[in-house]
């Protein structure tokens, strides 16, 4: 094991976790190293140059925003979404940038942020190059990063020190190891994962952690549920999901698909927040950031008998869908650019589907199996953005995750004896899958949806 929940989930700004997140955490990175090796002081020009999907559909994706953002200092996790508007406006309007917020240097976005729209890096289709010059115009630093989903990052070269296991009470590397730990001691999927980042931070660290990002989440919903409006980007899209849920309070409540059209509402109210660059939590994308949010609403909203139930419940929820996804993240892909939206909504109806299961207090082999079929049903979906914004199809494509994710737990617990594809079979045919997928389906906008249906 060597993702952390605390990994998995992280409270950032939208539109994209690969694509806004990463590079400005990758950003930071390079300022803070710059300034580890005496070299801030020097230093009076940074180029940042972008490579593959990050340069395809960047612009889109507010990637040229993140890279400001990130050299100037800034923390996704902390940033105001406002704040962050005004400061990229004044970096643009002077042509001045203060490196980690120290450090002032000229930058003119035509000279030093690059978009090689028909360069790939190896090692991933996010590729970054960032370099450091001083006066006298000799290098001072040069470093390649990649954002590989999620908001992780990688630095080129340190690979093999990011992989190395961290130690655990209940170690695992598949969903067989993790089901046979937890039968081994009795325990359940959750109970697992709880030991293994107890000891990583501490249970009341864990506990309250998990407390924190619902709350986020919760804080999502609400906001998109209440912003009207039309998204940025050009593509005119409105909000709709304050609309939906308008309808659903005053209906008279004897649809019975009215629990999934609040569903609807939830995700659509979150994925409409990112595509706002609003502050949403990476679940395990923010692509794919209004999938879990979701479910846990249905289930608190609908299925939770009462306050202490609701609690626990969302305690075996998150821990058992971070179990998930460590899974995926660690043996695929959670990148869009790499795999597709199968590694992204795919994910997170996989990690929503077990989490929910979980809540509900199902088995373990019914948590594995309905983390299975909530992928199995999305293998092979591309990643076509329209415009490369995260809205068409993204923002529905939440919507009918998170009712897929709800299907699949409804599916395991309700069937009989045992099912005949596992999840780790699912997992390396997905990862199979998106190295088969042509990259132009990948976070490019270059095929599928976005070259297809006419922007508007």
């Amino acid at each position: 094991m060597r993702t952390s929940l605390f990994d998995l989930f992280k409270i950032g700004i939208g539109p994209s976790s690969s694509h806004t997140m990463g590079p400005m955490r990758a950003a930071r990175a390079f300022a803070e190293r710059l300034d580890a090796a005496g070299e801030l002081a020097q230093t009076t020009e940074v180029a940042a140059e972008l490579y593959g999907s990050l340069a395809l559909t960047g612009v889109g994706h507010g990637t040229d925003r993140a890279v400001l953002l990130g050299l100037s200092g800034e923390r996704p996790e902390a940033l105001d979404p406002d704040a962050a508007v005004e400061r990229v406006a004044e970096i643009r309007n002077s042509g001045r940038l203060l490196l980690l917020g120290v450090r002032e240097i000229a930058f003119q976005e035509p000279r030093h942020l690059l978009f090689h729209r028909d360069l790939i890096l190896p090692g991933h289709p996010n590729g970054m190059r960032f370099s450091a010059y001083r006066g006298d115009g000799s290098t001072a630093a040069r470093e390649v990063y990649f954002s590989i989903g999620g908001g992780f990052i990688q630095r080129e070269g340190e690979r093999v020190a990011e992989q190395a296991p961290v130690p655990v009470p209940y170690p695992f590397s598949s969903a067989a190891e993790l089901l046979d730990a937890a039968e081994r001691d009795g325990l359940a999927v959750w109970q697992v994962m709880l030991a293994n980042e107890s000891a990583l931070h501490g249970r009341h660290a864990v506990e309250a952690y998990i407390r924190k990002i619902w709350a986020a989440m919760d804080a999502s919903i609400e906001r998109g549920l209440a912003a009207h409006g039309t998204l940025p980007g050009g593509l005119n899209v409105r909000r709709r999901a304050p609309g939906l849920y308008a309808r659903m309070l005053g209906s008279d409540g004897r649809d019975p698909f009215r629990g999934m059209d609040f569903v609807n509402a939830f995700a659509m109210a979150v994925n409409e927040e990112n595509a706002a660059g609003g502050r949403v939590v990476t679940a395990p994308t923010n692509g794919a950031a209004g999938v879990i949010p979701a479910v846990v609403r249905y289930y608190m909203q609908y299925l939770a008998k009462a306050d202490a139930t609701a609690e626990d419940g969302l305690m075996r929820f998150f821990l058992t869908a971070a179990a998930v996804g460590v899974l995926f993240k660690e043996n695929a892909s959670i990148s869009g650019a790499e795999v597709g939206c199968q590694g992204e909504v795919g994910v997170a109806a996989s990690m929503a589907a077990a989490g929910l299961t979980a809540a509900l207090e199902g088995s373990n082999a019914e948590v594995e199996n309905a983390a299975e079929i909530a992928m199995e049903h999305h293998l092979g979906m591309t990643c076509d953005p329209i415009g490369g914004l995260v809205q068409i199809p993204c923002i529905e494509r939440n919507a009918l995750g998170a009712v897929k994710a709800i299907n699949a737990s409804r599916l395991a617990m309700q069937q009989e004896g045992e099912h005949k594809v596992s999840l780790d079979q699912v997992i390396k045919t997905m990862y199979e899958t998106g190295l088969d997928m042509q990259a132009r389906y990948k976070e490019t906008s270059l095929a599928g949806l976005a070259v297809n249906a006419v922007e508007c």
